[in-house]
């Protein structure tokens, strides 16, 4: 694997591109989709809308964002489109990047079609691929998970850099490691934008600059060349360069904890957002680009408070205003270049003239054989001057081509543009251009196409199938999928591939649109109790399959989703809901603690506990849970225990077993926590949250009390019970097929195999939690399986290996913003011994070098040594 290329942080899986014919090799395809997810990885495939032959920028651009090709060849060579020379399979091949590692398999034939022969001779003389024959898609299942895990485990022996020795205590700016340039992939190129590249080059590597923003109307393509800007300028900025996206975001308040999601910072309540940011970011050189900052532009002022935390972290946002900050550097984005005005061009003379280049550009994804000529490159340059050389009224122009020729359209843009020209006069010139030239985009639509346009309005950040289906067309009468079909070949509405479902998005301006639509027909209100309706239902739906082996693909789809989520509790909220906005939080309890969401929660119910309204049982136990539980070691106004209290009673008054039994686990901590405290009365709560949970037949939570009794019998030395409980629960997260209850009942088994002192079988325990964290994306296992190891490599005498893997560890929760509560924190005493012994110094120096590994480079380097001799693994 080429290591100049990043592999992606837990948060975000690597893609696997899946090149074959379809109908062919639909059994193959299924094999490879569960070989790749098998090892949670997404895989890149063409199941959803699928054509024999999508256009080359498509190929392209999903190619881009893949990170391994992997190319399965039965029979067929493939259909060749007209006009084209080779097969769309031939094509992917060909356009997928020289760097890029290959797999590829080859179906055993006798009858394989000549032009495919002729492709795989060429493929076998690519030294970037590997290639094996197989029988069934079964052989290919085995063949690609283990070729697949194989190329991982290279990639991290290519990609660690550890330096042997670093001056005791010597600061370092580190690079991410791990996907260092994390920016959405536009399915186009930028056109027309050279001279502001260079412009904005200069100044994001200059480095006076600390604060960019880049304005204009909505439409004007600021996000477009800000992600243009921040990859070119990339390698000025080792510690990595994120796009956070504020176009779903209306409270100010949620400035920090937006951008700590982005950066993979949990915001669980336990410490002020900021403070963590500080952490995540004080040694590293971060370009963070803040897209539609508009909305909130009043939180300006919290933007200057982050680089005052974070010296070397620069911004680049994208405003309609100016924020008018201190710091702020402004950058104005203009039209595209116009033709001068006048008749008789030449189409050699305005081709190259960027608003007439982006207008074929996009008018050849609609119609290829489009060309300007002689006839018509007058209508065309009138259309690009009509539309004020707005990029996105371009674009939408342009999709009509197939329609209408340039004639046609300039006449129906000149009425429609002079009838509208008395629209909303306080918005600047060009803003008004774009909102008419996205009526005059409708005007052509069917009433349904209108009124599904208009629907999308209530979704936020983005929204499936299934859910547009379900709040536009609730009696299913309409075909919802051709009409959004339309939408989509208009540029109204964009389409893209999300863990194998198609998901579909708006640009912020043609969703202010659908919501004006959506507000001029009085149907905003309807809308958005239709979109509560169905996100409540896929909470009900999520919340059961959230304990057990589909846990990682529902959180993946309802992560998809979580501006809409959020939008949900906020509607809730907003209209004094009380009863379903707690509802809601409680549903999707897991969602929320395990995607770093608890923060934000806790927020939520303070609302609706300061509302001093009468609210039922459920709904204050469910509010007080929440505004307690998240820290209960940090507790000065001695108020979470009674809290907890109360919030167990009350889930017991109104009828619910399992919330009563988590509350209790929270308040046995809370009580181990506490100034004085009360082990007796811990294990009181623990024991009798285990009889609930196995009197409602409760497994998952049966499995997660036994790990937190096994805690309490560790901290009181009674070891063999803490093994008896901590084996017992691994049994039934395996019995669940509940990944993330195996990860941490692996884990407490290794550290009750440390304290019985068998060594070996507590490495293979800590390796094997750590290797189903790695699998799960899921960094606060990732930080547990490090600092077990410490213990173990520290027990050993290794004394350098135990310096890095605590210098890891300390990273991974210092840039994810995950803390622990210092009453269980086992590896201290291991620390602290070696601290205090004559290799203080070098344990010192080994730690500062492991500060430079990131998550998956020091998983890699603490899974790197064979097992010990005689390691036991699972329940011992």
């Amino acid at each position: 694997m080429n290591s100049s290329r990043g592999i992606r942080t837990p948060d975000q899986r690597l893609r696997v591109f899946v090149s074959s014919t379809l109908k062919e090799l639909a059994s193959e395809r299924k094999a490879a989709r569960a070989a790749i997810e098998r090892l949670r990885l997404a895989p890149v495939m063409f199941e959803l809308g699928a054509r024999p032959h999508p256009p080359r920028d498509l190929y392209r651009s999903y190619l881009e964002q893949s990170d391994v090709f992997v190319g399965i060849y039965g029979d067929r060579y493939g259909w060749v489109a007209p006009g084209e020379d080779v097969s769309g399979l031939a094509d992917e091949y060909l356009l997928s990047p020289r760097t890029m590692p290959k797999l590829i398999y080859i179906r055993e034939s006798e009858g394989r079609e000549p032009r495919l022969t002729e492709l795989l001779d060429r493929i076998r003389s690519d030294d970037s691929a590997s290639f094996k024959y197989f029988s069934d898609p079964r052989e290919l299942r085995g063949f690609l998970e283990a070729d697949l895990a194989v190329l991982l485990a290279e990639r991290f022996d290519q990609s660690r850099v550890v330096p042997e020795t670093l001056p005791h205590g010597a600061e370092t700016v580190v690079p991410d490691g791990d996907d260092q340039v994390r920016l959405p992939v536009p399915l186009t190129g930028l056109v027309g934008r050279d001279k502001e590249l260079e412009a904005l080059d200069r100044m994001l590597r200059g480095g006076s600059v600390r604060l960019l923003t880049l304005t204009g109307p909505g439409g004007i393509g600021k996000s477009r060349l800000a992600i243009a800007a921040a990859g070119r300028a990339a390698s000025k900025f080792p510690g990595g360069v994120r796009f956070v996206d504020f176009s779903a975001v209306r409270e100010p308040a949620l400035v920090f904890s937006t951008i700590a999601q982005a950066l993979g910072v949990r915001d669980i309540g336990d410490t002020p957002v900021i403070d963590k940011l500080a952490t995540a970011m004080r040694s590293r050189r971060i370009l963070l680009i803040l897209d539609n900052f508009e909305q909130i532009v009043e939180a300006a002022p919290s933007l200057s408070e982050l680089l005052v935390v974070a010296p070397s972290l620069t911004l680049l946002v994208t405003s309609r205003s100016l924020l008018r900050v201190s710091a702020e550097r402004s950058f104005p984005v203009g039209p595209l270049e116009l033709p001068d005005a006048g008749s008789g061009f030449r189409p050699d003379d305005v081709v190259g003239i960027p608003a007439v280049a982006l207008f074929v550009e996009r008018a050849h994804a609609v119609k290829p054989d489009f060309e300007v000529t002689d006839a018509n490159v007058d209508a065309v340059v009138g259309i690009c001057r009509a539309l004020d050389g707005v990029p996105l009224a371009l674009e939408l122009a342009a999709a009509k081509i197939r329609v209408l020729s340039p004639t046609s359209m300039l006449e129906r843009l000149d009425r429609l543009l002079s009838f509208l020209g008395d629209g909303p006069r306080d918005l600047p010139a060009r803003q008004q251009t774009l909102r008419q030239t996205i009526e005059w985009s409708t005007q052509m639509l069917s009433d349904d196409e209108k009124s599904l346009l208009a629907a999308t309005g209530v979704f936020e950040g983005g929204f499936s199938l299934e859910a547009i289906e379900s709040v536009w067309d609730q009696e299913r009468e309409h075909d919802t999928l051709g009409v959004l079909g339309v939408l989509v070949d208009s540029s109204l509405v964009r389409q893209q591939d999300s863990g194998g479902r198609s998901y579909f998005s708006l640009l912020a301006t043609v969703k202010a649109y659908a919501v004006e639509c959506l507000e001029e027909s009085g149907d905003l209100a309807d809308f958005r109790e239709r979109h509560a309706r169905y996100f409540i239902a896929l909470g009900l739906e999520a919340e059961a399959e959230l304990e057990t082996r589909k846990q990682h693909d529902w959180m993946v789809r309802l992560t998809d989703d979580c501006d809409n989520l959020r939008a949900v509790e906020r509607y809730l909220l907003a209209t004094e809901d009380w009863e379903r906005a707690t509802g809601f939080a409680w549903t999707l309890y897991i969602f929320w603690w395990v995607g770093g969401h608890l923060g934000e929660v806790r927020r939520w119910m303070e609302t609706v506990l300061a509302s001093g309204a009468t609210l039922s049982d459920l709904a204050t136990a469910v509010a007080l849970y929440y505004t307690r539980a998240i820290t209960f070691w940090q507790d000065p106004d001695g108020q979470v225990v009674p809290g907890l209290t109360e919030s167990a009673e009350l889930f017991r008054r109104g009828g619910d077993p399992p919330g009563e039994a988590l509350t209790r686990i929270s308040l046995a901590l809370a009580l181990l926590a506490s100034a004085e405290p009360d082990p007796v009365g811990a294990d009181e709560q623990l024991n009798r949250s285990l009889e609930i949970f196995r009197e409602a037949d409760d497994t998952w939570g049966e499995s997660v009390t036994l790990v937190t009794l096994g805690r309490v019998d560790l901290l009181r030395q009674d070891i063999e019970a803490a093994f008896a409980r901590f084996s017992h629960s691994l049994a039934l997260a395996r019995e669940l097929d509940d990944d993330l209850g195996e990860t941490i009942a692996l884990h407490h088994l290794g550290w009750a195999h440390v304290v019985m002192g068998d060594l070996p079988a507590a490495e293979g325990s800590f390796r094997e939690s750590l290797g189903l964290s790695l699998r799960l994306g899921h960094d606060e296992g990732i930080a547990y399986g490090l600092e077990g190891m410490v213990a173990t490599a520290a027990s050993g005498g290794d004394i350098e290996r135990a310096g890095r893997l605590l210098g890891a560890s300390e990273r991974v929760r210092e840039q994810g913003g995950i803390y622990n509560a210092p009453t269980f924190s086992f590896h201290d005493q291991w620390v602290a011994q070696i601290r205090s012994s004559p290799a203080a110094t070098t344990f010192e120096e080994a730690r500062v070098a492991g500060r430079t590994l990131s998550a998956l480079d020091a998983a890699a380097y603490a899974l790197e040594q064979n097992p010990a001799p005689g390691e036991k693994t699972g329940d011992g």
